[in-house]
């Protein structure tokens, strides 16, 4: 074999010894790319996973004002009334079992004192400020809602309705003037969606 020969003949192997040596980096870098992207969908999917829940509530304001509360589930009190109180609301909201109520003052009323006939409900303010819509939503009307005034709202299910196996919402509202007192739990005094329980007077 020939000196030339020889030559070329090692540069044939070194070509190819370094073609098989980009090869293989290529392949690490793809490789690496791949675990790098990977991961990183891990990262994001997982919080996308894990806030997938539904949320406890849902909030909207209509054109007309009103602002719709729709009720999924009996918590996060604390976070609607920062919603609502975003929204222009004042609000002390809290969630109840079954047959149990707040006691009865807990505040000075707007108005000064409670309606105890239906007629008297019925032309009240806190009739007027809020009303459940369904079995599951409440719409509040703030422009009953005056500086220094909170909309109080206790709420509860009463069972299975009659109609269905959806269970209705018991609900108490009422304006208060100044400062809200604590809820000190009691067997409930009132009937579906506010005013006094018939032992009382007769209400809604």
């Amino acid at each position: 074999m020939s000196f030339e020969e020889q030559v070329l003949m090692d540069l044939k192997v070194e070509f190819a010894a370094r073609a098989e040596r980009r090869r293989r980096t290529v392949r690490r870098v793809f490789v690496g790319a791949a675990v790098a992207g990977l991961a990183a969908a891990a990262a994001i999917v997982v919080p996308l996973l894990t806030g997938m829940q539904s949320p406890a509530y849902a909030v909207t304001k209509d054109t007309d004002g009103t602002i719709s509360v729709q009720i999924k589930e009996f918590k996060g009190a604390d976070k609607l009334e920062l919603d609502l109180a975003k929204m222009g609301v004042p609000a002390d909201i809290t969630y109840l079992k079954p047959g149990k109520g707040c006691q009865k003052d807990r505040g000075q009323l707007v108005g000064g004192e409670w309606p105890t006939t239906p007629q008297e409900w019925m032309n009240s303010v806190h009739e007027k400020v809020a009303e459940v819509t369904d079995e599951n939503n409440v719409a509040i009307h703030p422009q009953y809602i005056s500086n220094g005034q909170t909309l109080l709202m206790e709420i509860s299910e009463s069972g299975p309705a009659p109609e269905g196996p959806r269970a209705r919402l018991v609900f108490r509202r009422l304006l208060i003037t100044g400062k809200v007192m604590p809820c000190t739990v009691v067997d409930a005094h009132y009937q579906l969606r506010g005013g006094p329980a018939p032992s009382t007077s007769v209400g809604r």
